[in-house]
C-alpha cells in the first residue's frame, strides 16, 4: 500500500481527496494536515509517508508549499506531489525548482491523480497536462519568459512589497532587486511595476 499524507487548509478538499485516494486498492491516507508547518514537523520526526500531497498556498504568514517542499527535500523526506489551483509559470517553476516530484491542478480527473501518486511513489516525475501545456507554451515564447528570480520578485511586487522588503526577504541587495526588475521590464516591454504585474498576469506568468 502507498501511504499518502494530505496537506491542504480546506477541510472539504481534504475530505474529497481522502475519499478518492482511499477508494483506490493500492493506496490510502495515513495522515492529514491543514498547514505546511505541521507536515514539515511530521516529516522531521520520521512520520509515516510514501507520498506527500501538498497544496501550494496557505493563509497569510503561513509557510507556502514551495518553501515546504524545499525543506522536505533537504531533509531527505518522501516525494512531494503538488496539488493546487495555481497554474501560473511562477507557481509551477518555483515548485519544480524546489524539488517537487509532480504538479497537478485540482481540477485534474481522479484517475490522473491516482496515476500521479503511483508515479511519485515510484520516484517518477509527473506533470499534469495543463501544467505541461504551460511549460511548453513558455518554451515556445522565449521572448516573454522571465527567469525564476525575476518571476519571484515580480510576484512579491504583486503582493505590494517594496524593494527594501523584497531585498530583506530574499537576502539580496536592493540594487540586485532593482536590476532584476529592470530586466523583467525590458522583457515585458513595460515601464512600471503596475504595468509589469498587469501584463504578467494577463500572460499567465503570475496568478490573476
Amino acid at each position: 500500500m502507498i501511504d499518502v499524507v494530505l496537506t491542504d487548509d480546506h477541510p472539504v478538499v481534504r475530505a474529497g481527496l481522502r475519499a478518492v485516494i482511499d477508494s483506490e486498492p493500492d493506496m490510502h491516507v495515513v495522515e492529514e494536515f491543514s498547514t505546511a508547518e505541521a507536515l514539515l514537523a511530521h516529516v522531521r520526526r520520521g512520520g509515516r509517508a510514501d507520498v506527500l500531497l501538498l497544496d501550494l498556498q496557505f493563509g497569510p504568514g503561513r509557510l507556502g508549499g514551495a518553501d515546504a517542499t524545499r525543506q522536505i527535500v533537504q531533509a531527505g523526506g518522501p516525494p512531494v506531489l503538488i496539488l493546487t489551483t495555481y497554474g501560473s509559470d511562477s507557481d509551477i517553476l518555483t515548485a519544480v525548482e524546489a524539488g517537487a516530484t509532480g504538479y497537478l491542478l485540482k481540477d485534474a480527473p481522479t484517475d490522473e491523480l491516482a496515476a500521479a501518486i503511483r508515479a511519485a511513489a515510484a520516484g517518477s516525475v509527473t506533470l499534469g497536462p495543463a501544467v505541461q501545456a504551460r511549460l511548453v507554451d513558455r518554451m515556445r515564447r522565449p521572448g516573454i519568459s522571465l527567469a525564476l528570480r525575476e518571476l519571484e520578485i515580480l510576484r512579491m511586487v504583486a503582493l505590494g512589497r517594496s524593494n527594501d522588503a523584497i531585498a530583506r526577504e530574499l537576502v539580496i541587495s536592493r540594487a540586485t532587486v532593482k536590476s532584476h526588475l529592470a530586466h523583467a521590464y525590458d522583457k515585458l516591454g513595460v515601464q512600471s511595476r503596475t504595468e509589469a504585474v498587469a501584463l504578467a498576469r494577463e500572460r499567465g506568468l503570475l496568478p490573476s
